[in-house]
């Protein structure tokens, strides 16, 4: 019998809901650590740009309308080895790329948007929003329409498990524990 394949877990969801808190759980866990984001950071520091949200929305729908909508899975994939999770998936084009490979699962993870802000301010990061009413409008525009761009909604759409992240860290490694 071959070997099997080792695990390609992938990670969508909303701005604040927890990602970066599941992926340091599935890197304690033995996986390698990827993102689609990074790949964006790595593009504006290239071009002098700063990483600002705005700046990283705006490159990656400049990225997808250049070389396709999938781009950022493609990339992300002549990087990854072994056991992995890759973080920031957000374009169903992306989803489908990734979904081809072999032993993937794609997880979203969810919270409730109030919650999701208060965890947004308290990162410390430049988020592009001063107000939980542009925090609402920021993330609108991540579930928009439009091919090429962020279409955030569709992803959780797709994926094979969802987790509601709305309790403490301790519940959502517990959560974590049963999806593995």
């Amino acid at each position: 019998m071959p070997p099997k394949e080792p695990p390609l877990i992938g990670l969508t969801g909303t701005n604040g809901s927890g990602k970066g808190e599941a992926a340091a759980f599935f890197i304690k866990n033995g996986f390698t650590y990827y993102s689609l984001s990074d790949l964006i950071r790595d593009e504006l520091r290239k071009n002098g740009k700063p990483v600002t949200r705005n700046n990283l929305i705006r490159k990656g729908n400049s990225l997808r309308e250049k070389y396709g909508p999938d781009i950022l899975a493609r990339k992300i994939m002549e990087k990854v080895q072994g056991k992995s999770v890759i973080d920031s998936i957000r374009n169903p084009q992306e989803v489908k790329y990734l979904k081809k490979q072999k032993n993937f699962t794609l997880l979203a993870v969810d919270a409730p948007p109030y919650v999701r802000y208060k965890r947004v301010q308290n990162r410390g990061r430049d988020e592009s929003a001063s107000s939980f009413q542009e925090f609402l409008q920021k993330e609108k525009q991540e579930m928009g329409p439009q091919k090429r761009a962020q279409r955030l909604q569709e992803c959780i759409k797709r994926a094979d498990h969802l987790i509601i992240n709305d309790g403490s860290l301790e519940d959502l490694y517990h959560k974590l524990e049963k999806f593995l």
